[in-house]
């Protein structure tokens, strides 16, 4: 039996405002995009009424096609802590995103150093976009 992850999905309330975060800050592409959309399996799986319009967008990452989706729900409040759930992206370039990301005005978490199960280590930053969706960064340099 195989497994292959197709995509992370997260909500967000203003489409133009999370590809800010997406696109210009982390660098992600545009891979498609489906918009006005009343009804469909996202307003069953999400809990999402039925009849509100949701637009959608599926991102790639230079190696990785559509590994990112974002659905716009109009009206969505930030979810309260802890967070549930994050992407975690393994980036060359941590202080241009981390450049970005402050330009940006977006919340980041204090670096901290990363030590892997296996005994590299390297950087990593949490970033929040604007519906507090949990983004963390990191890059290994070396081994312990």
């Amino acid at each position: 039996m195989s497994i292959r992850l197709q995509r992370a999905n997260f909500l967000v309330s203003d489409m133009a405002a999370a590809l800010r975060f997406y696109v210009d800050v982390l660098g992600m592409e545009v891979a498609f995009k489906k918009e006005d959309r009343g009804t469909g399996y996202s307003h069953v799986v999400f809990g999402i009424e039925p009849g509100v319009k949701v637009d959608f967008v599926g991102l790639s990452t230079p190696t990785q096609p559509r590994v990112m989706a974002l659905t716009q729900v109009p009206g969505l409040v930030s979810q309260p802590q802890p967070r549930r759930s994050a992407i975690v992206l393994d980036v060359e370039d941590v202080d241009g995103i981390v450049k970005r990301a402050e330009a940006g005005g977006f919340h980041m978490f204090e670096e901290e150093k990363l030590v892997t199960h296996d005994g590299r280590v390297g950087r990593e930053i949490g970033i929040l976009d604007d519906d507090g969706n949990l983004a963390v960064i990191y890059h290994i340099t070396g081994w312990v």
